[in-house]
C-alpha cells in the first residue's frame, strides 16, 4: 500500500513539473525580462557565504578534551589514554582471579563431598555403579 502511495506521489510530481514547463513557455517576454531582472537583483543582495574554517589537530582523540600528544600537555594527553587502559587491565585481572577462586572453591566442595561420603572413591569410577546411579535418578 505504501509503495502505491509513493508511486502516485511520484506520478503527481511529474504531472506538476510537466504542466509548469508547458506554462513557462507561454509567459510573455515582458514578464520574462522582469523575472530575469528580479533574479539579478536578488542574487546581488544575497549574502556572501562565509568561508568555512576547518581546524585539524593531529594526535587528538575524540572525548580527550582537546589534549594532544604534542606540545606542553603531552603528559596529560598520554595519561588520558594510559589510565583507562590500566583500569581495564586491572579489572580483567580481578575478574580472572575471582573466577579462579570460585573454581577452587567448587572443586574443594566436590572433594569434601566425595571424602565425607560412605562410598569409597573407587566406586565412582565403576561403570556399573554409574549406571546404577543413573537408574535411581530416573
Amino acid at each position: 500500500m505504501n509503495h502505491t502511495k509513493d508511486t502516485h506521489d511520484l506520478e503527481f510530481a511529474y504531472k506538476v513539473r510537466r504542466a509548469l514547463n508547458e506554462s513557462a513557455e507561454n509567459i510573455p517576454n515582458s514578464a520574462l525580462e522582469r523575472l530575469a531582472s528580479a533574479r539579478k537583483i536578488a542574487l546581488s543582495k544575497k549574502k556572501q557565504a562565509a568561508p568555512v574554517a576547518v581546524r585539524s589537530f593531529s594526535g587528538v582523540l575524540a572525548g580527550n578534551s582537546g589534549f594532544s600528544f604534542q606540545g606542553p600537555s603531552s603528559l596529560i594527553g598520554k595519561l588520558g589514554i594510559a589510565f583507562p587502559l590500566l583500569v581495564l587491565v586491572i579489572g580483567l585481572f580481578g575478574i580472572y582471579e575471582y573466577e579462579q577462586q570460585q573454581r577452587i572453591t567448587d572443586l574443594a566442595e566436590i572433594d569434601v563431598a566425595v571424602l565425607v561420603d560412605e562410598l569409597p572413591p573407587d566406586a565412582y569410577l565403576d561403570t556399573g555403579f554409574r549406571a546404577f546411579l543413573n537408574k535411581s535418578e530416573e
